[in-house]
């Protein structure tokens, strides 16, 4: 008996663990089935969204400027040089590099003794040809005195020998007598003459004297500025620089021992293109007086002045190219001769054009516009000008289109993107999606399940419990889950 109630128990088992696992395989059997049944679960397709930078253009009247660099010099400039040759006397304490003087003011004095010696012999000589010149003029006097005396014997021995012959005619004189008075006025006719020649002597003695007076006159008024030009003093206001003499030296003639400079009287020298001074040039082709700004960064410290143009250079010079502007600066403080400043130049006006940001024009000068349906559309601009980091475009058929501020290889025509405008705070919306109970209940067994922080855990699940949930949010799980 106990050998038969162990075998059924034995059966009994083994029917038992055969049911089981046909159960269980028809289980895993089922699943199998339904795994390989069940539709993919598929996602949301959305199209990809750029954001970009956006601005509308808008047809305005500006006023292009041209940035170019330059070098300030003075209009005013004047080399101090020594007119005679002599040691330094005095030099005034303003002579030294970066003196200001005034108009007037004694700068050297050049020792004078040379000087006034040469002026005390051409005086003299001065006074030697004025003496000679009152000589020869009182010698014609007495020359004219004799010729009048001369003349008056003359005309008595003209007399005498009328006479004569009127009594020889009558038979009462003789033939002597009037031989006598014919030689008598023949003598008294030379002396006619030779005061004559005596009066002509004297009057060239006289035109020697004058010459020799106003050469005297002219040694007398150079004497005179080379003493004068012993003190040497400043033409205008202004300051020094390159001086080179000191008290005690001595300076030859016409050598260069400073330099004067006004440093009010301002110009600022720039060189610009050839297609640049074009647009600078009025209709008849001269150039125009065109407003300037220059400016001078130093440490931080932006010093800035106005002007205009005044004049062009005369040649482009030896390999130069372009040309060479000259502009007049109003007033200029702390500005000096020498600095090296940028200059800004005010084109002529532009009307119906736009500013817009450099990066926002591509190499083949096209532009992209964002239409009605957030979708970008390129477009062909005219560029006419570039400045710094902006262009400027004609904007006659442009005027309201909304424009891409940076282009990125990434945009194209027909792309979708999202406006951002400059000033303007867009509050991003996410978009939320339904979910089903399956879905809902594995995102929150694969959150429960977790190694996130409980706070963290307890803050998704309340969302994925909410009837929509972000479409952003679920992503994320879904990808972590890989499935």
């Amino acid at each position: 008996m106990r050998f038969l109630r162990r075998s059924l128990t034995g059966i009994f088992l083994l029917s038992i663990t055969l049911v089981l696992l046909a159960w269980a395989g028809n289980m895993v059997r089922g699943a199998l089935d339904a795994r390989l049944n069940q539709e993919p679960r598929s996602f949301v397709q959305r199209e990809r969204e750029f954001s970009v930078n956006v601005l509308t253009v808008e047809a305005q009247t500006l006023v292009p400027e041209l940035v170019v660099f330059g070098e300030l010099r003075s209009q005013r400039m004047l080399d101090l040089r020594s007119a005679t040759g002599g040691t330094v006397l005095e030099a005034d304490a303003a002579l030294v590099e970066g003196g200001a003087v005034t108009a007037g003011q004694l700068l050297v004095r050049i020792d004078p003794v040379e000087a006034e010696a040469a002026l005390a012999r051409i005086r003299a000589d001065v006074q030697d040809a004025q003496a000679e010149l009152r000589d020869a003029q009182r010698a014609l006097d007495l020359g004219q005195d004799e010729l009048a005396a001369a003349r008056a014997q003359a005309a008595l021995r003209d007399q005498a020998l009328a006479r004569a012959l009127d009594l020889q005619s009558r038979g009462v004189g003789t033939t002597a007598a009037v031989e006598d008075a014919e030689l008598s006025a023949s003598s008294a006719g030379a002396a006619v003459l030779t005061r004559r020649q005596a009066i002509a002597t004297a009057e060239a003695r006289i035109d020697q004297a004058t010459t020799r007076l106003a050469r005297a006159q002219i040694d007398l008024s150079e004497a005179e500025r080379n003493l004068a030009n012993t003190e040497i003093t400043a033409a205008f206001d202004g300051s020094l620089t390159e001086v080179t003499i000191t008290p005690g030296a001595r300076v030859t003639a016409n050598e260069l021992f400073a330099r004067l400079i006004d440093p009010t009287q301002l110009e600022v020298a720039f060189r610009v293109s050839t297609s640049q001074y074009a647009r600078l040039l009025d209709e008849t082709g001269r150039l125009t007086a065109a407003p300037v700004s220059v400016a001078l960064d130093a440490s931080g410290v932006n010093l800035r002045a106005t002007g205009q143009i005044t004049r062009e250079g005369a040649s482009v010079g030896a390999g130069q190219t372009g040309r060479q502007l000259f502009a007049r600066l109003d007033n200029a403080p702390g500005f000096r001769p020498g600095d090296f400043v940028t200059v800004m130049i005010a084109e002529p006006v532009l009307d119906n054009v736009a500013l817009l940001p450099a990066t926002a024009v591509g190499s083949d000068n096209m532009i992209l516009t964002v239409d009605a349906d957030e979708r970008l559309l390129p477009v062909a601009v005219t560029v006419l000008r570039r400045q710094g980091d902006d262009v400027i475009i004609a904007a006659a058929d442009l005027a309201g289109l909304t424009v891409v501020m940076e282009r990125s290889p990434l945009l194209g025509a027909g792309i979708k993107v999202r406006p951002i405008r400059p000033g303007v705070v867009e509050e991003e919306t996410a978009d939320m999606i339904m979910l089903d109970a399956e879905r809902r209940a594995r995102l929150i067994a694969y959150v429960a399940d977790g190694q996130m922080p409980d706070d963290v855990k307890a803050r998704i699940i309340a969302q994925l419990e909410q009837d929509e949930v972000s479409s952003e949010t679920v992503e994320r799980l879904e990808s972590r889950m890989g499935s």
